[in-house]
């Protein structure tokens, strides 16, 4: 497929960030990664890691670099960082590298962009007036945030939150068929496009206990979640539900769908993170470019210690390159 390489961001550089990615770059062959390079500030690696790290000044310099020496596009000079002490300069820093690393993507100079954790307060403080990443790319690259669906995917689940960064109060009066239907759609799509599965299936977990139990606590089901499910069967979407959350994740009920549809934000990354903390995948579904991020944050904790673990990042980094792959073949 397309030699160019992925686009890694470094995430806050006081963040763990940089470390799982030079750790990810140390398994490169044993893992089958595709090659990647880091954008960023180079000298944040350094402080982290005592392996192989050199600057580049293209993306196309990175194949030649890339089995000797971990590559590292210099965008944004974070200055004294501290690990686990973030400052505005590091957000800045991240920032510019997200930026850098978008525009790489959709001019084709990289096929596929993996995000680094940033820190959020961090990135408000300097202005940042998105959500999160998700948002950002997905205005980056002209599509509604409402239509960029954030999937979590590990070896055994994928979940989609219908909605997502909102107080758990609010959910009830966010869902509508319309938006439950365009997210169906677009998981659907993206099942396809980037999971190869020709027929996907969608199951829907209800709002309420034991999904409501017939209406007697609670209507959503019945107004909102089942005449979305239906509708979107009619356009061919292969979607059941609404199901009580309680016996969607079992390995027997995983076994029946491709991914699952949840109402609120915990009652998807609950399960994800429970079987797959080391492994979850942030996907991006909905946008132009191939977008993933490991499913955690900056860990300002045991940034520096080399406490943290790969995982995440190396299957990030391995479902951008097959998502990136498929799409070219398509």
């Amino acid at each position: 497929m397309s030699q160019a390489p992925l686009a890694i961001t470094m995430g806050d550089p006081a963040g763990i960030g940089p470390e799982i990615v030079a750790k990810s770059w140390a398994v490169r062959a044993l893992r089958s990664l595709p090659q990647f390079a880091l954008v960023g500030d180079p000298a944040a690696v350094r402080r982290v890691w005592s392996g192989p790290v050199e600057a580049i000044d293209d993306l196309d310099e990175a194949a030649a670099v890339f089995d000797r020496a971990l590559p590292v596009l210099a965008v944004g000079d974070a200055g004294p960082v501290t690990p686990g002490a973030p400052e505005v300069g590091g957000a800045k820093a991240a920032l510019q590298a997200l930026e850098r690393s978008i525009a790489l993507v959709r001019s084709g100079a990289a096929r596929a962009l993996v995000t680094g954790p940033v820190s959020k307060a961090q990135l408000y403080g300097i202005g940042f007036n998105h959500p999160g990443q998700t948002e950002f790319v997905a205005e980056r690259c002209g599509i509604a945030a409402e239509d960029a669906v954030m999937m979590l995917a590990g070896p055994s689940l994928r979940v989609v939150p219908i909605t997502v960064h909102v107080p758990l109060a609010q959910v009830p009066s966010l869902l509508s068929v319309e938006l439950i239907v365009a997210k169906g759609r677009a998981t659907a799509l993206g099942l396809t496009r980037d999971f190869g599965i020709a027929a996907p299936r969608l199951a829907f977990a209800g709002l309420n206990p034991h999904a409501g139990e017939g209406g007697a606590i609670g209507r959503e089901e019945i107004d909102i979640l089942a005449p979305a499910i239906a509708q979107l069967r009619d356009e061919g979407i292969d979607a059941t539900g609404p199901f009580p959350a309680d016996t969607l994740f079992h390995a027997r009920a995983r076994a029946g769908y491709d991914a699952v549809l949840c109402c609120y934000h915990d009652q998807a990354l609950v399960p994800i993170k429970t079987l797959h903390f080391d492994e979850g995948v942030n996907i991006t579904l909905g946008l132009p470019i191939v977008r993933t991020s490991p499913d955690h944050g900056t860990a300002f904790g045991i940034a520096g210690r080399d406490e943290a673990h790969p995982g995440a990042m190396i299957a990030a980094i391995a479902l951008a390159g097959q998502a990136a792959d498929r799409r070219a073949r398509a």
